[in-house]
């Protein structure tokens, strides 16, 4: 089931609604981004999300990064979403940084089933070998 939940970076600067169901799954990848800013997302359509405040602030794409932009908050480094598009997984997405959920218990997270990605090696599909270190 379909929760709102309000998000945002650590300053408060950037703030979104987002519309999530944590029992479709959330995801964790072990590409360059992800292991080093310990991801840990949930994607859902863009007409789930809103951005309440920091649209100036919500501009960063790493130049190898061929999916997703992220907002990066320029005042405290935090990313709190991204957004891209990826045909074989649906087209337009936006992918929110479950730690930057304001509301989120961490009850409901910790029994939110995981896909892990294999990102490092562009297997999107298939879970690399080894996930404990996500």
């Amino acid at each position: 089931m379909k929760k709102t939940y309000r998000g945002s970076c650590r300053c408060g600067n950037i703030r979104f609604e987002s519309d999530i169901d944590l029992s479709e799954g959330t995801g964790k990848c072990n590409c360059t981004y992800c292991w080093k800013a310990r991801w840990w997302g949930a994607g859902i359509k863009p007409d789930a999300f809103r951005l309440l405040a920091g649209q100036e602030r919500t501009g960063y794409a790493f130049p190898t990064d061929k999916y997703v932009t992220r907002a990066l908050c320029t005042d405290c480094g935090i990313t709190p979403f991204g957004w891209g598009h990826i045909p074989q997984a649906g087209g337009d997405f936006v992918t929110i940084n479950l730690a930057c959920l304001d509301d989120l218990d961490p009850a409901e997270l910790v029994a939110a089933p995981v896909r892990y990605m294999d990102g490092k090696n562009d297997n999107w599909w298939h879970p690399p070998a080894e996930t404990r270190h996500l």
